[in-house]
């Protein structure tokens, strides 16, 4: 069973077997497809042109969406369509001017996308529309455009998905549009469905053959006099094709629907125009039968002289490889060019595998060198602001004294920050740096905010990561202090020892309310995360920075203790 494993699985085997399982069924079906030839032209035909009307489609959804994605821009960027969400009659001078400046930005940037007739801006409190024009000289014709968008987007508005694009029939053509609301202005795009067919209408398909548009609802938009007469239905299936029409004269019908917007794209093809060449087709069946049989035997023939041989040799050799063998070498024999790439490749490798993988591991190396730094360098601005603010205010009393301690200690603070830039340094700096920021936070709450910091002399020239500490404070104020109640954060520095190693460990307890229940789960997961605010990427910070340090061997866990608050226990080993 070892035996016949490997060999079925071998590439080998796969080819001869792709081979049979392709050849064989196929000269096969060449000697007996006489009686099925009309069926495999027409599915030929219809997978030419579903593929056809794919890529168009395609080509058409991507200047949709491009349209879309200016639309979007142009909805959350530009201020002038928030003062045409007002009556005009709060401010006409402005009204006007924010109308001028969209329609000469519209117009400029219309030129961007050719498929396009116009922009348009509908301001729903003054039902007025403003739009460009593209090809309309005449008042009368641009007069009769806008009446019929006003008409459009009164009957629409309310009811359509603003996420696609609609169909619209005009008194004299048919229209694709697209709507964006933006508070109570429409933001749209309008363009006639002939722009559409353009690419489409250089195609043959036949004398009655057609390409056109039709409705979601497989209503024609174009060549209704072709469809109506001869009886088609429009409605395509998802795969291959359907053939409808007059019984003497059938159609194939194929069809691909739009990804942006309720239409479909459909091509009707005469049975008649894909058979006149059938009766040719079966007369070369036969050849063609004996000529695959011929060209299998050549094929395999010369696909293992120039495949599957110079294969085989460099299987042989990685397998020496892989059996530690690092002086194995191909021989550089007669045989393509390609393979004889390979063969020289494969023995410049090997003799250059030692030095790759001495440099892989020092450029391993020096990527986290580089990640720590980075990690280390993180600032939070919200803290810096809350902090200026507080000087602010104390300069408005003219409370100077505490003005002074506070900017004193903001430079220490910053001043630890960007000189923190290495992997270790002793707990006293970090403690006084935590007490530091604590008093800062205490200048800031004076009346309900209190702190004690614990300084072990034995244990204050240990090294340990930077920020660790106060990263913990910071998050620990974020969830503890509030303006009615008193809270009290306790820093706690210890040892332990757990089997034959030795660990320092840090407790952080507030006597604040304690973390909330999905807070404590999202905590323990462990995933990178941050809200709306930016908060709790430094605690992954932390952690990705000891897993890089300490690599499993320190923890950050976090708990609430009963009636007391929440607690922060930090246990890294002692070196």
């Amino acid at each position: 069973m070892r035996r016949i494993k490997p060999f079925i699985n071998s590439l080998r085997f796969k080819f001869f077997a792709a081979v049979f399982v392709i050849f064989v069924p196929l000269v096969t079906v060449l000697i007996i497809n006489n009686y099925y030839s009309a069926k495999v032209v027409r599915n030929q035909v219809a997978q030419s042109n579903k593929n056809m009307l794919s890529l168009y489609m395609g080509q058409i959804d991507q200047k949709l969406q491009e349209i879309d994605k200016y639309l979007t821009h142009k909805s959350e960027s530009d201020l002038d369509l928030l003062d045409l969400e007002f009556p005009r009659s709060l401010d006409e001078d402005r009204y006007n001017l924010a109308k001028i400046g969209l329609f000469y930005k519209l117009r400029d940037e219309a030129g961007y996308y050719p498929i396009l007739d116009s922009f348009f801006v509908y301001s729903e409190p003054n039902h007025d529309i403003m739009l460009t024009y593209s090809s309309l000289d005449t008042y009368q014709s641009r007069e009769g455009v806008r009446q019929e968008m006003l008409q459009m987007i009164e009957q629409h508005k309310n009811t359509i998905d603003y996420s696609r694009w609609h169909v619209w029939h005009g008194d004299s053509d048919y229209y694709v549009f697209h709507l964006i609301k933006t508070g109570n202005v429409y933001l749209g795009a309008w363009l006639n469905s002939k722009n559409l067919m353009v690419p489409l209408n250089l195609i043959d398909l036949g004398k009655s053959g057609a390409a056109l548009l039709t409705t979601d609802k497989f209503e024609p938009i174009s060549h209704s006099d072709l469809i109506r007469d001869h009886k088609i239905d429009l409605n395509f299936p998802a795969e291959s094709y359907s053939i409808s029409g007059n019984g003497n004269n059938p159609y194939l019908v194929m069809g691909e629907p739009s990804a942006k917007g309720d239409f479909n794209l459909v091509a009707v093809v005469p049975d008649s125009t894909i058979l006149e060449r059938l009766p040719f087709l079966q007369r070369i069946s036969s050849i063609v039968s004996i000529a695959a049989v011929i060209f299998l035997l050549l094929f395999v023939f010369m696909m293992r002289m120039v495949f599957l041989n110079p294969v085989k040799r460099i299987v042989v050799a990685m397998r020496r490889l892989r059996d530690g063998n690092w002086y194995s070498r191909l021989e550089q024999t007669r045989t393509s060019t390609e393979f004889e790439i390979v063969n020289e490749t494969f023995n410049r490798m090997i003799a250059e595998i030692h030095d790759l993988k001495i440099n892989v591991y020092e450029e391993k190396l020096n990527h986290q060198r580089a990640e720590l730094r980075r990690l280390q360098l993180q600032i939070n601005p919200h803290f810096f602001l809350n902090s200026l603010n507080i000087i602010y205010n104390l300069a408005t009393v003219k409370d100077f004294a505490i003005i002074q301690e506070m900017t004193k200690c903001l430079v220490n603070y910053f001043r630890f920050m960007f000189r923190s830039n290495s992997y270790f340094i002793p707990l006293r700096d970090e403690l006084d740096h935590t007490s530091n920021y604590l008093r800062i936070q205490q200048l800031r709450f004076p009346d309900i905010f209190q702190y004690r910091v614990e300084q072990p002399e034995e244990l204050l020239d240990t090294e340990v990561p930077p920020l660790i500490v106060q990263t913990m404070v910071e998050n620990a104020i974020k969830y503890a202090v509030n303006m009615d109640e008193r809270i009290r954060i306790t820093v706690e520095v210890g040892t332990e020892k757990s089997g034959s190693s030795s660990y320092i460990v840090i407790y952080i307890r507030d006597t604040g309310p304690g973390y909330p229940e999905e807070v404590l789960q999202r905590l323990e997961s462990d995933a990178e995360y941050a809200n709306e605010n930016g908060e709790q990427i430094g605690i992954w910070n932390a952690r990705r920075r000891l897993r890089l340090l300490y690599e499993n061997r320190a923890t950050i866990e976090f708990f609430n203790e009963s009636g007391q608050g929440a607690v922060v226990r930090i246990r890294l080993p002692l070196t």
